[in-house]
């Protein structure tokens, strides 16, 4: 039963831009399942979604973890839309967004599993990851640039 929700809401947020959990319970209750505010906060989580900017102040629920548990296409995507620079201080890598979209990029970043990160923490519009050395900051550089020229 969850199983089949989950991908009906896969399918929803593909098809629909839905902002709220409100808006996602009531398409879901449209579709035949009979689930409450807490089922679908729960989904959320589970789904691991994100909400992205869709424009004119809105935004939508979105699945950016890929299924086999690697670095999606749609990972990839929002790093190169939603990453707007990146600086380096001796073990701290601080990565620039587009406002709105840390959260989102730094889901992104952490669906890399980089053993070099020790820890994440995202803002509006800046991400502060936590490296264990100087060395691995470029190491975990060179592997950001990398998703991003391809």
């Amino acid at each position: 039963m969850k199983k089949n929700r989950h991908g009906k809401i896969v399918e929803l947020i593909g098809t629909y831009d839905l902002e709220t959990q409100e808006e996602l319970a009531e398409k879901l209750r449209q579709e035949g399942y009979n689930v409450t505010q807490a089922t679908v906060s729960r989904d959320i989580r589970e789904l691991n979604l994100s909400k992205v900017p869709v424009g004119g102040g809105r935004q939508k629920y979105t699945l950016l973890r890929d299924p086999q548990g690697g670095m999606g296409d749609k990972y990839a995507r929002v790093l190169r839309e939603g990453m707007s620079g990146m600086g380096m201080a001796q073990t701290l890598l601080v990565v620039k967004t587009v406002p709105g979209m840390a959260m989102a990029v730094a889901a992104a970043l952490d669906s890399m599993h980089m053993k070099e990160i020790v820890g994440t923490i995202a803002g509006d519009d800046t991400i502060m990851l936590a490296v264990r050395s100087p060395e691995e900051a470029e190491i975990v550089r060179e592997k950001i640039g990398h998703v991003l020229q391809h």
